[in-house]
């Protein structure tokens, strides 16, 4: 019997309603800036409600609008259950309001992964991924990955050993909870160490999903990508209050030429 996720936060992350759903992620790209250059090979992208971080989510997304998608590695942080490595979900398929998306399963000789349902159950960081995948891709094959307790390296392997997914996710907020000009400043040098590939100067108020982006970084130095900041605000100016923030950032990964 086919195993599948069902959807944690449809109906309060993103709408529940597939026609709305669908409205509101094509609205998002239709009002995300074109991007110039070569297709990436690797995003960066927020994770928060649609409502606050989609327009980010959007600007990522757009980059790749116009190519062949097939095969995606989601890499998250795991907010609510703590395990060591990283955690695939054991199952077939994630379910969204849009309809199933199959998972494939890697492989992963080196690289720590635990293959278990309970870290992903409850988990949005990668779940809000996916209807802008089948928005652009239709039903690509996603390889999602909640990192737990992992390094950077670790990191670097998952995606060094999944080399025939033709995109990968890196799904992180920012900053959380600071003044709307603090977060500004914070999220810029977040962002400067991330354009420059420096995970060494990232820490763990830097980004939720800090050992994600820190794992890609590494990857795209050994590999000769650059990296592309597309898009950097926070919720004081999408939907939140602005005296308590998160931040959202957009970053792409092509090869250098």
């Amino acid at each position: 019997m086919e195993q599948v996720r069902p959807p944690a936060v449809a109906g309060t992350f993103y709408p529940a309603d597939p026609a709305q759903l669908e409205g509101m992620v094509r609205t998002f790209l239709a009002e995300a800036q074109p991007s110039a250059g070569p297709p990436p090979r690797a995003l960066i992208v927020p994770h928060a409600g649609y409502v606050y971080s989609g327009p980010i989510a959007a600007s990522a997304y757009a980059t790749v609008a116009d190519t062949n998608v097939e095969r995606v590695l989601l890499i998250g942080p795991s907010h609510y259950v703590w395990f060591p490595g990283l955690a695939h979900p054991d199952v077939d398929a994630m379910l969204t309001p849009l309809g199933s998306v199959p998972v494939g399963r890697g492989p992963f000789h080196h690289t720590p992964v635990i293959y278990s349902p309970e870290p992903h159950r409850r988990e949005h960081s990668l779940e809000v991924q996916l209807p802008f995948l089948q928005v652009l891709f239709g039903a690509p094959t996603v390889i999602p990955l909640a990192v737990g307790d992992a390094t950077p390296e670790e990191v670097a392997q998952a995606i060094e050993e999944a080399g025939d997914a033709s995109l990968v996710v890196i799904s992180s907020d920012l900053s959380h909870y600071l003044p709307y000009e603090q977060a500004r400043a914070v999220d810029e040098a977040t962002a400067r160490a991330i354009v420059n590939l420096d995970p060494a100067s990232l820490h763990r108020d830097s980004a939720c999903g800090v050992i994600g982006i820190q794992g890609m970084l590494l990857y795209a130095r050994r590999h000769g990508y650059r990296c592309r900041l597309l898009d950097l605000r926070n919720s004081g100016d999408t939907a939140g209050d602005p005296d308590r923030v998160v931040g959202y950032g957009a970053f792409a990964f092509t090869k250098e030429t």
